[in-house]
């Protein structure tokens, strides 16, 4: 089986800069060390150089960290470095993550500037006193300001929120989207909190420092997304995500649906030609390595055909259209019910997934146990 694999038309940067880390995330990031911006720089220049000629992409993500912490001029530079190799399409979505923390007109001017035409906006609470227990650095001014900003420039702003943070009621989750979908956002995304090791809040967790929600609490939260967010507009169409009609976030689709895509910068993943790279999650060794000419790549797996076909089947499942098993057949070559028929088979026993003749998806209880049913399947 020699599957052929198209170029990659979307492209991921990761930019690792903030202010500060907050004490729940695990992401690839330095905070505090601004002064290593220029060779960051310079080594992503570097690490771009093995793409030969501008090629025409679909979608540009620069995620972080926060992308917008670089100064306005390393802002521009930013721009300018990854646009030298890259051609945007026509509707190419071009996305950039931003924090409202020290976002200014000037740095949404560069944004515009560049093409950016869809800013993902990491406010996660408007409340003061779950924002501090988040560890974030802005209060509901500074995102009512950003998103006065960003509409005189931005048509797609996307807005991201957390759920089931300690001291949150189900009551300030239901203001929490209220709010939200007040501010006529084009993309929402809700995702529960989660405890991953080797952050503070794991630590402070371990020390009994932080309780967190009840699983029954947390529960209840995400349910009450799928209840509120699709009756205001918003259509629910991965598991923790909500748009407006027509404005699904594409670079992501890219990912759920199994196509190939390129990535640079520290930490950054690509998956291409069937074979899945990671690069090297510390910064300054990701900076060290491709300063000198060294290869930035950290992991590195060949999938076999199966392996990809039973990858495309678990994150398939996150799109709420499920998997369509004819396409999944001229994807993937397998045929997915002989494939992995008996897994199937269970879990619609269990009332977590949903079957007709064309196409398998979870059912709205299988929401809640999503990855466990991706388990089943890898």
């Amino acid at each position: 089986m020699n599957p052929v694999f198209a170029p990659p038309q979307a492209i991921y940067i990761h930019v690792p800069f903030c202010a500060h880390r907050c004490g729940y995330c695990d992401f690839t990031l330095v905070a505090g060390k601004d002064h290593l911006i220029d060779n960051y720089l310079r080594a992503l220049e570097m690490e771009l150089s093995r793409v030969e000629d501008p090629l025409e992409i679909s979608t540009l993500f620069f995620g972080g960290g926060t992308p917008t912490h670089l100064p306005p001029a390393d802002l521009k530079r930013l721009m300018e470095i990854v646009l030298s190799k890259y051609r945007l399409a026509a509707g190419c979505e071009f996305s950039v993550e931003a924090n409202p923390a020290r976002l200014s007109e000037e740095k949404i001017a560069i944004l515009g500037d560049a093409g950016v035409n869809r800013v993902s906006l990491g406010i996660q609470s408007f409340d003061a006193e779950i924002l501090s227990v988040l560890e974030r650095d802005h209060r509901q001014e500074e995102i009512d300001q950003a998103l006065q900003w960003l509409r005189r420039r931005i048509d797609n702003i996307a807005l991201d929120l957390i759920f089931a943070v300690p001291g949150q009621s189900l009551a300030l989750w239901e203001s929490t989207l209220e709010t939200a979908v007040a501010h006529h956002p084009q993309h929402l995304s809700t995702y529960g909190l989660t405890f991953e090791k080797g952050t503070a809040f794991w630590t402070r967790r371990e020390k009994s420092q932080l309780t967190p929600a009840t699983s029954e609490l947390e529960r209840e939260m995400y349910a009450l997304a799928l209840d509120k967010l699709p009756a205001a507009g918003y259509e629910h169409y991965e598991i923790s995500n909500f748009a407006q009609p027509r404005f699904r976030c594409w670079h992501n689709e890219v990912y759920w649906t199994g196509q190939s895509y390129d990535a640079f910068g520290p930490g950054a993943a690509r998956y291409l030609d069937g074979r899945r790279s990671i690069n090297h999650r510390s910064v300054t060794t990701w900076l060290k390595r491709t300063l000198a000419g060294e290869s930035p790549i950290g992991e590195t797996e060949m999938l076999t055909p199966e392996d990809r076909a039973r990858e495309a089947i678990a994150l398939g499942l996150r799109r709420r259209a499920g998997i369509a098993l004819a396409e999944f057949h001229v994807q993937t070559g397998y045929d997915l019910l002989d494939l992995a028929g008996d897994a199937v088979d269970s879990l619609t026993a269990q009332g977590w997934l949903e079957r007709d003749e064309r196409t398998i998806r979870l059912t709205h209880e299988g929401l809640f146990f999503a990855d466990q049913v991706a388990g089943e399947f890898l």
